[in-house]
This record gives C-alpha cells, structure tokens and sequence, in this order.
C-alpha cells in the first residue's frame, strides 16, 4: 500500500497518542514516564500548531502510522531560526519507509519556513535513530551525560543538528 505525508489534522491525534505512549512506555525515545492524556496532547499539539510549527503524519489505508513535528529549541528569541524536531513511526509500521518520508518533509518545510539549523534529541542507546539521523545529514554535536532517569538508570543524550 501507498503511504502519503499529510498536514496534521485535530482527528489524529489519538493514533498519534497512541504511538507517542508506547514509546514512553517501552523506549527510551521520550524521557516521560507517565502516558499523555487525550486533553494534554491536544493542548501540546494546539501550542505548536498556534506559533506556525508544522505537525505531518504518514497514512497508510487511512490510517495513521507516524508522525513528525519540530518546534522551538529554546524559548530565547536569538533561538528562532533553530527548530527541535521529532519523527515516530507505529512500531507495526518501522522499516517501511515512513521516518524517511517524515524526515524529508520537515527538512523541506523548515527550508521553506527560511529556519537554519534543525536539532534532534536523541538517547544514546538509540544508535537506529543517530545512524537514521546520520543519512539525513545530521552530524552529533554534544553528548549530555546522565541528562535524563528512566527504567532504573541515567540515560545521556546525544545532540545532533542539520544546518538547513
């Protein structure tokens, strides 16, 4: 089946509710501990859509299978040129192709928005995710150690940017 990239609309946001708890449940790919609520992803997703970020999902039989989004860095106004970015695949959906077509898609809307430099977080025992970003012409530019507590131990974050 085809899978198409798509604008984020309010009806998504349960499949991509669902994505986003099964990895803070199972993965180190977010540092929350508790699942989201419906209420607080759709307060979360209004924020970025209200200050001009994109928020895209990938659809497969018109059903939601990944998703990306980036947004502010930081919240000093120097940092405005400098986005965060996030991209989930459901974990039925990995190695289909989808974080690709993400990928691309946020590259060419933060092109087109006139930013600089796109920055992804990622756990250092994530090395899928630094070798995926790595394709993608990120390159890691820091390493925080011991930034985050999850399942029993510290966890470090590997920092790596694209200059748009």
């Amino acid at each position: 089946m085809e899978i198409k990239i798509r604008p984020y609309q309010v009806e998504d946001t349960q499949a991509i509710l669902e994505i986003i708890n099964y990895n803070i449940l199972n993965s180190t790919a977010l540092y929350d501990y508790e699942p989201r609520t419906l209420e607080n992803q759709l307060v979360i997703f209004d924020d970025k859509v209200k200050k001009g970020f994109p928020i895209i999902v990938a659809i497969e039989n018109e059903t939601v299978v990944g998703f990306g989004y980036y947004s502010e860095f930081r919240f000093r106004e120097a940092y405005k040129f400098t986005v965060e970015h996030s991209v989930y695949a459901h974990p039925n959906s990995v190695g289909k192709g989808i974080g690709k077509m993400i990928i691309e898609e946020l590259i060419h809307l933060a092109k087109a928005q006139k930013l600089h430099t796109m920055i992804g977080v990622i756990d250092s025992e994530n090395m899928s995710s630094i070798d995926f970003h790595t394709k993608f012409g990120f390159e890691i530019v820091g390493n925080i150690k011991e930034s985050g507590y999850k399942f029993e131990r510290w966890l470090h974050s590997i920092i790596m940017q694209k200059m748009l």
